[in-house]
């Protein structure tokens, strides 16, 4: 029986041009899958770093001005510290130019929610940039893989006629060598999907972060006041210490309960 691999399928598609094409197409989308989700992975990752840090200063910071002192001498290079920036930008616009003027546009709290949400916008589009391209390679490289595998065994079945030899040991070399497409579109498809899943998860939690730190600066840049957990806890009602027995409890809170003795009806002159 003949052997057949990966270099007799090389060597069976050398002189089918469209076969030739659909392998190329499907080495040109692992590269790009590949390429795509290295790139997004370790982006996401120093994003997170950079995210971090910042929201440690955040929550470090003191006054506002120390605040903007610092997005005046740092870059900004994450979402959190654009946010923050173009929050501080809006908010000293809005108290030179706007309110300057006879009869405001808007507040400055409606103008730096405006800022803000433009920021945001901008913000998901970047996370989510590419993941369109990835997508599409995961849902198709299976169909292009198949298409190669219908196209070879064409090709195999014609050279099979031609001879007219139809025996097993005929056969089975040339439909195993087409078959060998549908496994690398598989191998194509396959870290696409996971590597997509993994990005929109990693993305949707990033996201998530800087929506609530987005109104946290909202109520900084229009209070002048960050909301401190203690400050929190402050309105939380006090927890007892006291740790009561089961059997005291009870007891407690029968002869609270108990009705009081009814009035005495003695009316004998004492």
């Amino acid at each position: 029986m003949p052997h057949f691999g990966f270099n007799e399928f090389l060597q069976h598609i050398a002189d089918n041009q469209i076969a030739l094409s659909i392998l190329g197409l499907l080495v040109l989308m692992s590269i790009l899958s590949w390429y795509l989700i290295i790139t997004k992975l370790l982006k996401l990752w120093f994003t997170y770093i950079q995210v971090h840090r910042f929201q440690h200063f955040f929550n470090n910071v003191i006054t506002l001005e120390e605040l903007i002192q610092w997005l005046a001498t740092h870059k900004a290079k994450d979402p959190f510290s654009r946010l923050a920036l173009q929050g501080v930008i809006a908010a000293a616009h809005h108290a030179e130019f706007v309110t300057q003027r006879s009869g405001t546009i808007c507040s400055q709290s409606e103008f730096i929610t405006r800022a803000m949400r433009r920021v945001m916008n901008a913000e998901h589009e970047k996370l989510n940039a590419g993941l369109s391209i990835l997508a599409s390679i995961s849902s198709t490289a299976p169909f292009v893989g198949l298409l190669g595998t219908v196209i070879g065994i064409y090709g195999a079945l014609m050279s099979i006629s031609a001879q007219g030899n139809a025996s097993l040991e005929t056969v089975a070399a040339p439909v195993g060598e087409a078959l060998i497409m549908t496994a690398i579109g598989l191998a194509v498809a396959i870290p696409a999907v996971l590597g997509y899943n993994a990005l929109i998860r990693g993305n949707r939690s990033l996201f998530n972060e800087l929506d609530g730190f987005a109104h946290d600066l909202y109520a900084y840049l229009n209070t002048g006041v960050k909301i401190e957990q203690t400050q929190l806890e402050a309105l939380l009602p006090p927890k007892t210490d006291e740790k009561l027995h089961p059997e005291t409890t009870y007891q407690a809170n029968t002869i609270a309960t108990e009705p009081p003795p009814p009035p005495s009806l003695d009316t004998s002159p004492k």
